[in-house]
């Protein structure tokens, strides 16, 4: 059981870890593509010296995703090889796509890019940009089909105590996968536009570069207030997703913990695990949750308690995880609708910006909270039904994960200190003259 923790406790750390940068490699290709491709219509300089910003922050930010995603999928075979050898046939497949058809094709298309400024064409460097967040959201397409099997297997087949795949279009296009995608990518690009955003109300506080950061502003907060609505309009659909799929995790992230019909939502609650029950039930919404979950008040909604002990997940870290990630959603679309009436008016709104400014932090905190619940909601399951996490791991030593784990935290605490001092120096300064 040692191992076991420590091995959890490293891939937890890892994961954590590689996802601080991951989405800003999304969002960031998008937005800079739009600006480059502004460029390219318009002739204004100003869009190329936006690309160009924002493009060394882009460029930073990848190089430490690739070594931190390197290292994460390692652990695979180091730390838990007895899932490996399970699931290989199907899990292995697809992360050997991801690697195979689209991080090479974006690493490659990335180094085009930032060496090709003086070697393409207007049009044909807008267009490698492009087809770097096209790369880059395909490569993240294979890691989310990837763990929305692990959320909901299928396709498979068990033969000689290995579970081998039958059906790879079931895999690729199941409910689950879509759902997972729309809502990753959407957080990404949130947190994405809320990044430039908010280092443009920096500037715009202090006077700096107005044109060039309003200009900015403006189209991460187009961004950022389309994919909003899209988070909280996914929601929906993937809670009463969770409903059927996995009715143990609903269960924990609302806390809810006897089965039965027209269920309200507590806005405030307080789970007992021990004694299976809330100790604190405020503000109920009738009817709500069975809604959520089923798309009507009658809906039944399944309860804790009708589940056994030792499948529930714990249920105050999934509980406290979702409600938290779900209030931040409700503000990411409330501030950006505020910044759609305040675009043509931003430096007379100082209160907001600094609102924007401060508010940098917190779709990261939010994308963290989602695969805080994604991952720990699933517990005891490592593959949902099919696999436990406490089947899955290494038979190494206790001290050989210890020690690997303290060099991880090391290493990457190292890292992501230059990684971050780099992208704030950056930012800080603003772009080079025109």
């Amino acid at each position: 059981m040692e191992v076991l923790w420590l091995s959890r406790l490293q891939f937890a750390v890892a994961t954590f870890f590689h996802f601080l940068f991951v989405p800003l490699t999304l969002g960031l290709s998008v937005l800079i593509a739009i600006m480059e491709t502004a460029h390219v219509k318009t002739g204004d300089e100003e869009y190329l010296r936006m690309a160009k910003f924002w493009g060394k922050i882009f460029l930073i930010n990848f190089v430490i995703g690739v070594v931190t995603g390197i290292t994460l999928e390692f652990q695979f075979g180091t730390n838990w090889s007895r899932y490996s050898a399970f699931v290989g046939d199907i899990f292995g497949s697809l992360l050997a796509i991801e690697a195979t058809a689209a991080f090479f094709l974006e690493s490659t298309l990335i180094g085009v890019w930032a060496f090709g400024w003086n070697r393409l064409s207007k049009k044909a460097h807008a267009t490698v940009m492009w087809l770097i967040a096209g790369a880059s959201t395909l490569s993240a397409v294979w890691i989310l089909i990837a763990n929305a099997w692990m959320q909901h297997p299928v396709g498979y087949t068990i033969r000689n105590g290995r579970a081998e795949l039958t059906d790879f279009a079931a895999v690729v296009f199941q409910k689950f996968a879509v759902l997972e995608f729309i809502h990753t990518v959407s957080a990404a690009f949130i947190l994405s536009a809320f990044f430039v955003m908010g280092v443009s109300a920096y500037h715009l506080l202090r006077r700096q570069h107005v044109s060039f950061f309003t200009r900015s502003f403006r189209i991460a907060l187009v961004f950022g207030l389309v994919f909003s609505a899209v988070e909280v309009l996914e929601g929906h659909l993937h809670g009463a997703d969770l409903a059927e799929k996995q009715p143990a995790k609903l269960a924990a992230m609302e806390a809810h913990w006897e089965t039965s019909t027209n269920v309200p939502k507590y806005l405030l609650a307080l789970p007992d695990e021990e004694n299976e029950r809330n100790t604190l039930e405020l503000f109920p919404l009738p009817g709500m949750l069975s809604l959520l979950a089923g798309h009507s008040v009658d809906a039944e909604v399944t309860g804790l308690r009708d589940i056994p002990g030792d499948e529930r997940p714990p249920v105050l870290i999934s509980f406290l995880s979702f409600n938290l990630m779900v209030g931040l959603g409700f503000y990411f679309l409330l501030i950006t609708v505020v910044g759609w009436f305040k675009r043509n008016r931003l430096t007379e709104s100082p209160f907001f910006l600094r609102i924007m400014l401060y508010s940098i932090p917190l779709p990261y905190l939010a994308s963290e909270l989602g695969w805080t619940l994604a991952e720990v909601g699933r517990q005891p399951w490592i593959v949902y039904g099919l696999m436990k996490t406490s089947e899955a791991f290494s038979p190494v030593a206790a001290s050989q994960v210890a020690f690997t784990l303290v060099a991880f935290v090391a290493i990457y605490g190292l890292l992501g200190a230059v990684g971050f001092y780099f992208m704030a120096r950056i930012a800080r300064r603003g772009p080079l003259p025109a």
